[in-house]
């Protein structure tokens, strides 16, 4: 069985293809293929409240392309969601519909709440130790999933409107931080010794700066070096000094100013790197909801 994922983020879209293999009694998903397109919608929408004529675009291009690669690896169910920026732009219906009528790709817009949900369907809690708390940081361009674990089981779980382009383009409300620190600092004090889990491209640079091989896991003062770091250096210093593409030259420090204030807040010395994320939860619910149809 071939499947793939579309995610239409509010920094970049996704591409997923992967075969289900069956090893051991064990399900593996083979990836096949995988593109990362910078397509920056949320630079539209949080600025302007729409998706402009160019990213509409170059959107259509992508999901045409993508449509192709799909039919090129005969793939057999799909799923295509977009989230922050799609739900913010007020001419959604309208570009949700092209994009059906010129590759008939159906697009569902999902909500904050749902995307935490479906990052967690990745089967994280089978990687926990039974003991310990943990804290799954998603970020993103449009917002940032926070769900926490005690004993693997989901005690706390919610999407905020606080990510990397959203900061960049000044959007981020002083209630939607004070909320966050409030929270963090609330479960901080009821959960002791939280474990931080990072999901999303920016952490996965940072693990690939930081050269902590095998361990998979970066410090809280790694993270704080590298904000400060690269904080004063203009995006084209960033790109030259720590080798990274201008579109995530520029997310990078807002990511990490996420990180360094959920960590900070939520008391969490460590973060565990996966090199997981939200189209991969994305498969994983799809294999999941075929696989009890069959049933």
């Amino acid at each position: 069985m071939i499947l793939a994922a579309i995610d239409i983020g509010s920094n970049a879209a996704r591409l997923l293809v992967v075969e289900v293999q069956y090893k051991k009694s064990k399900t593996h998903f083979k990836e096949l293929n995988y593109v990362r397109i910078p397509l920056r919608l949320g630079f539209d929408v949080f600025q302007n409240g729409s998706i402009g004529n160019s990213k509409k675009e170059a959107l259509f291009d992508m999901m045409h392309a993508f449509s192709l690669l799909m039919k090129l690896h005969n793939v057999d169910h799909y799923l295509a969601y977009a989230t922050s920026a799609m739900r913010d732009a007020m001419n959604q219906t309208e570009v949700i519909e092209t994009i059906q009528s010129k590759t008939g790709i159906h697009v569902q817009i999902i909500s904050g709440d749902e995307e935490a949900t479906i990052i967690f369907e990745n089967h994280i809690a089978e990687y926990l130790t039974e003991s310990k708390s943990y804290l799954y940081i998603d970020v993103g361009g449009g917002s940032t999933e926070l769900t926490l674990f005690h004993k693997s089981k989901v005690i706390y779980q919610h999407s905020f409107n606080i990510g990397t382009i959203r900061i960049l383009t000044d959007k981020v409300l002083k209630d939607e931080w004070d909320e966050m620190k409030d929270v963090l600092t609330k479960l901080s004090g009821q959960f002791k010794e939280i474990m931080g889990i990072g999901s999303g491209g920016n952490i996965n640079k940072l693990y690939s700066l930081s050269k902590t091989k095998p361990s998979k896991i970066i410090g809280y003062q790694t993270i704080k070096y590298y904000y400060n770091a690269m904080r004063p250096l203009t995006v084209q210093k960033r790109m030259e000094q720590f080798n990274m593409s201008q579109d995530r030259a520029d997310v990078i420090v807002p990511a990490l100013q996420i990180y360094k204030n959920v960590m900070q807040w939520a008391n969490i010395m460590e973060v565990y790197v996966p090199r997981i994320g939200f189209v991969n939860g994305m498969i994983q619910h799809l294999y999941d909801e075929k696989r009890k149809n069959l049933e």
